[in-house]
């Protein structure tokens, strides 16, 4: 596994991907991380975000809602509560999401503001990560 990176990507249900990857590139909760092969070791925490990761000439994206990651020099293990690959994501319904949760914040009074936020971004976030794939 010369210069490449096993990347694991486990929720609640399992896990979701599993490959030998030559970069990745994540929302950390303190600012967007790289990681190549030989990094130094560290842990962090994640957000709500996209997980991008490149093999040859290959680039995949995942939507990951919050979790952490452990780097190691030759290994990045992401525990999230959920990830969703591009091309899986059902755009209509993160749309319809980010619809819901829109109108739940503009009724500011009645309603958990941090848990309406955190459903919008996560709509958003989805819905980007999802058109990445008709990008290519």
């Amino acid at each position: 596994m010369e210069n490449k990176l096993k990347l694991e990507i486990v929720t609640p249900y399992g896990l979701v991907f599993s490959d030998e990857v030559d970069e990745i590139v994540a929302s950390g909760s303190e600012g967007e991380f790289g990681v190549l092969p030989n990094h130094i070791p560290f842990f962090t925490t994640l957000k709500i975000g996209i997980l991008t990761y490149k093999k040859g000439n290959e680039t995949g994206y995942f939507f990951v809602n919050w979790g952490y990651a452990e780097v190691g020099p030759d290994k990045v293990l992401i525990l999230a509560d959920s990830a969703e690959k591009s091309e899986y994501i059902d755009v209509q319904r993160a749309i319809e999401a980010k619809k819901r949760a829109e109108e739940r914040l503009k009724q500011a009074e009645k309603i958990d503001h941090a848990r309406a936020t955190a459903a919008l971004e996560r709509a958003v976030t989805r819905t980007q990560v999802a058109e990445k794939k008709r990008a290519k």
